[in-house]
């Protein structure tokens, strides 16, 4: 029988670099036996495409790291495979951001990535009249009707993508800005997490292509009083959870703090233009933390306070646009030498 693999990798357009996939086909004779990772050859592709190598010696390396079932294959033996890229010479490719996180199966780290992005037609978000605007923002947040949403046949397409693909997606809304949708995607291991969210990504990107539309991943895609677009990224790891205390907590902000200015360059392009004080965002040039606060950089869920300080933080800082596995390499080294100290 024929096993239809969907290969998908990142390409070397800097810090946020695009989705690519192609197709293969191989047989596969007994179909009693599971078809696993471990049955899925490396592939190569042209480098010089991709801005991942020259033409003079172009080819590099899929590795297949992760696999998923394929919602638009669901009637055959069909998968979505993750690739790692490496180079000609067998090394992780000097884009491959993946490889940066130290990762393993005693990794404890949880993630939740609140993914916002507005669907766009004509470089307008979708809902918005060919010429001048809609009315103020207001009542588009988790709103219903025609007058007021735009674009959810897309949103619940997704969510069906997302769940027959095996993502633990948690939930979806209509956001502030006409035609701008969330979700919020859950994960378990700060790799894991990061490539689950860069398979919703194909998956939405995939779905609009079927009704014509631009999923755009821009921070601030409409200047003006409008809402940009974050990806809000819930962390916390065992020692947090379980043993707590506000010293843990604190070790935790004064290294965010320190560590402010590198982190916001890993934390999306033109993010400056989202984080300005204003719709629910801290100036990108400040950090602040703050229980309940959602005009700061570090959101202290008051559960977490509630809780003798144990539990998660959420992080307002990165753009719709943001690689997960910048974030979360950022964010796990602080986790564990917090938990260390």
């Amino acid at each position: 029988m024929h096993v239809f693999l969907e290969y998908i990798w990142l390409d070397g357009y800097g810090k946020e670099p695009n989705i690519r996939s192609k197709t293969k086909i191989i047989s596969w004779d007994d179909p009693s036996i599971q078809f696993g990772l471990a049955d899925i050859p490396d592939w190569n592709f042209d480098g010089s495409s991709t801005r991942q190598a020259d033409g003079h010696s172009s080819d590099c390396i899929l590795k297949p790291v992760r696999m998923y079932r394929d919602p638009f294959r669901a009637k055959a033996m069909a998968y979505l495979i993750l690739c790692e890229v490496y180079d000609k010479d067998g090394n992780p490719h000097s884009t491959n951001h993946r490889s940066l996180i130290q990762d393993d199966e005693n990794d404890t780290t949880w993630w939740g990535y609140e993914q916002e992005y507005v669907m766009s037609i004509n470089d307008r978000p979708l809902g918005f009249p060919g010429s001048g605007y809609p009315a103020p923002q207001g009542p588009y947040y988790c709103a219903n009707g025609t007058d007021r949403v735009a674009g959810r046949e897309i949103s619940e397409a997704h969510l069906d993508a997302c769940l027959m693909a095996g993502l633990k997606i948690t939930g979806t809304n209509a956001e502030v800005l006409l035609g701008q949708w969330e979700y919020q995607l859950f994960g378990k291991g700060a790799k894991n997490a990061a490539d689950d969210l860069w398979i919703s990504r194909f998956l939405l990107r995939r779905i609009a292509e079927r009704f014509s539309i631009v999923i755009d991943l821009r921070p601030k895609p409409l200047s003006g009083d409008w809402n940009g677009s974050g990806m809000h990224t819930n962390f916390s790891n065992h020692e947090m959870r379980e043993t707590g205390g506000k010293d843990l907590f604190d070790r935790i902000f004064a290294s965010l703090e320190i560590k402010h200015a590198d982190m916001i360059l890993d934390y999306g392009d033109d993010n400056h233009l989202r984080l300005t004080g204003t719709h629910e965002t801290q100036s990108i040039d400040k950090f602040s933390y703050g229980i309940s606060d959602r005009g700061a950089s570090i959101r202290i869920p008051a559960q977490t306070v509630a809780n003798e300080w144990k539990g998660y933080l959420e992080d307002r800082r990165p753009a719709s646009s943001a690689n997960p596995y910048l974030i979360a390499n950022w964010i796990k080294g602080i986790m564990d030498e917090a938990s260390a100290s």
